[in-house]
């Protein structure tokens, strides 16, 4: 596998942990809807490290969605 391609999903994944770690500050904030909006992203970006590994991309959400669905 290609060293950009495990660089590129170690970066989306330091993405979903960051956002994750702002979520549970807005949790402790009450601030609840904005924290959904952080856990959401999160998972997203998180999806999209993995399947980066698997050589797939895709920015819409739809997109990776679909792909999960399509190969679980």
């Amino acid at each position: 596998m290609e060293s950009s391609v495990i660089q590129l999903s170690q970066y989306r994944f330091e993405r979903a942990v960051e956002m994750l770690n702002d979520a549970k500050i807005l949790l402790k904030q009450k601030s609840y809807a904005s924290s959904v909006n952080r856990s959401y992203y999160s998972i997203f970006h998180a999806l999209r490290a993995m399947t980066a590994l698997e050589g797939f991309d895709s920015s819409k959400h739809a997109g990776v969605i679909a792909y999960i669905i399509k190969n679980s």
